[in-house]
């Protein structure tokens, strides 16, 4: 669903520079109590030039917003700027993921706002199809 909107943001230069886009998918399942980081991606895909063409890690620098989001259970942005003393050495600077209800999804590629703005729109969808499986269960799974 997120697919269009974000195809013509990699072509949009004032929102893209890089032409690339690559987003990771967490497994809203997998935690760190539960699981290893690798374990939890659920999926990653790019969107946009091909990885030869690419001038830096994208993919690298969305798992590593990934890993933060999902090892902190909030928005990389609020670590990055409201709660910096819980970065360890080694975790990124960069921001553009997101946590919504233990939904984490990263992206890298574009602006850092962008990133977190289409990050949050791949969540949002997510938590909406998860709604719309439930609503179409039989109600009586809802009452045991």
């Amino acid at each position: 669903m997120a697919r269009p909107m974000i195809e013509a943001a990699t072509l949009d230069g004032r929102i893209n520079g890089s032409g690339v886009f690559h987003v990771v998918v967490m497994d809203p399942a997998r935690t760190p109590l539960n699981a290893s980081f690798e374990e939890a991606i659920l999926c990653e895909h790019t969107y946009g030039k091909q990885r030869a063409e690419w001038d830096a890690d994208y993919a690298g620098f969305a798992r590593a917003k990934a890993r933060l989001s999902w090892l902190h259970g909030q928005d990389s942005f609020r670590l990055q700027t409201a709660q910096a003393h819980r970065l360890r050495p080694g975790d990124t600077a960069l921001w553009g993921s997101v946590w919504l209800d233990g939904i984490v999804v990263a992206a890298s590629g574009a602006e850092a706002e962008f990133d977190e703005a289409f990050s949050g729109a791949i969540a949002m969808l997510l938590r909406a199809l998860a709604k719309e499986a439930l609503r179409q269960r039989p109600r009586e799974l809802y009452y045991r």
